[in-house]
């Protein structure tokens, strides 16, 4: 009896192996870029792809540090014509830092946040960077955060 049921035991734990190694995980990247440029004359997106792409066709390999194909790669056939976009809303107006926009830019982004945790996604890693208004001569700047997300099928 106690043989036949190590050997049940035994089946149970392959079983449960076999369902985790056909789980599989999809990625998906959200990337909000937030103009710092004072006015409203930049552009504040919330950016989503929509397009599967397989990289294997614009990597190449170096044979000895210094050899390169990627001038075989063209810059053009990397783009994506299908990709979400939210319009978001500038950090400045034109008296200075608008804390109005900064609160409706997080409610936008809280928002499709949820939508995709309602879709089974899961937030995993939020990285964010910045590239800061100057002053007078410096006439660009971005606030940039991408949020990676994923969901697990069976």
């Amino acid at each position: 009896m106690m043989f036949f049921l190590g050997f049940f035991m035994m089946g149970q734990m392959v079983k449960a192996q076999e369902v985790v190694n056909e789980t599989f995980k999809e990625w998906k990247i959200v990337t909000v870029v937030e103009s710092i440029i004072p006015m409203g004359l930049g552009r504040s997106r919330m950016i989503e792809n929509m397009t599967e792409v397989e990289t294997e066709q614009f990597r190449t390999s170096r044979t000895n540090g210094k050899r390169s194909a990627q001038s075989s790669v063209r810059r053009k056939d990397l783009k994506v014509d299908h990709f979400d976009e939210a319009k978001l809303l500038n950090f400045f107006s034109a008296t200075g830092i608008n804390f109005q926009n900064i609160a409706s830019n997080d409610a936008m982004i809280a928002s499709r946040v949820m939508e995709l945790e309602a879709e089974g996604y899961k937030l995993v890693f939020v990285t964010s960077a910045v590239e800061s208004y100057a002053g007078v001569d410096d006439d660009s700047g971005l606030f940039i955060t991408r949020m990676f997300f994923c969901r697990e099928y069976f």
